[in-house]
């Protein structure tokens, strides 16, 4: 069961100014999360990273990626929705992780100004046993979630940005190495349809109010099918008219 039940919005009486211009969030919204994998879908500026960074706000997460314990900041980019939004849980944890793939370089970064600062503790250690920099992209993405502790709540943002299709199959059967111990529960914005595809996972589309959707039916895979069924009739289309 997950440890996050539910996330809305509160109070209806939002600013005029971006993200509260977006319609699912400027008409309010009530996310339920029924399963231990949730997957949020949508075109781009549908919402999903605000409300994702929101949640990891609420949680008390670095927003510039990392845990509650990961003391660094960048360029703040955040907006201010989260002030607007309750969380409801059936436990209420502080393990777990945020991650967004604009900003992992900024956290391999910070995990090696924690290396420099305490020589003779193993800091990679969590890590692969070497800095995520002189891992490549999708590497220490991976080395991340194969070593962080099994049990908490994972954001994810994007998270297919850093894999190949190959690795985005290695990244289910981590996601479900965890989430079948029943202690991890993973929240995560994409447009993978690899992603998608995951067994247990729920698929809420914010294009169509938050509706549940089979993976199948997403404008994801169904692009990504008609287009490797006949990539020339695309290309007709997109050169040529």
């Amino acid at each position: 069961m997950p440890f996050l039940t539910s996330a809305k919005t509160i109070d209806n009486d939002f600013p005029d100014r971006y993200p509260f211009t977006v319609p699912l969030i400027r008409s309010g919204f009530e996310i339920d999360f029924k399963s231990n994998v949730t997957f949020l879908v949508g075109e781009n500026g549908s919402g999903k990273s605000t409300i994702l960074e929101s949640i990891a706000d609420l949680i008390g997460f670095n927003l510039s990626g990392g845990t509650k314990n990961s003391n660094y900041k960048f360029q703040s980019t955040e907006s201010d929705l989260s002030a607007f939004m309750r969380l409801t849980w059936r436990l209420k944890i502080a393990k777990g992780f945020f991650m967004r793939a604009e900003s992992f370089f900024n956290f391999a970064t910070y995990v090696d100004i924690l290396a420099e600062e305490n020589k003779g503790i193993d800091v990679y250690g969590a890590y692969g046993g070497k800095s995520l920099h002189h891992q490549s992209h999708g590497e220490s993405f991976l080395a991340l979630f194969q070593n962080l502790p099994k049990e908490g709540i994972y954001i994810l943002d994007e998270p297919e940005a850093a894999l190949s299709p190959q690795r985005q199959l290695t990244f289910l059967s981590i996601i479900n190495e965890l989430e079948k111990s029943g202690n991890a529960q993973f929240i995560i914005a994409t447009h993978s349809p690899i992603l998608l595809s995951y067994p247990n996972g729920i698929v809420l589309n914010l294009d169509n109010n938050l509706a549940e959707i089979n993976y199948q039916e997403t404008e994801h895979f169904r692009l990504t099918k008609s287009f490797l069924n006949d990539p020339d009739s695309y290309f007709r289309h997109l050169f040529f008219s």
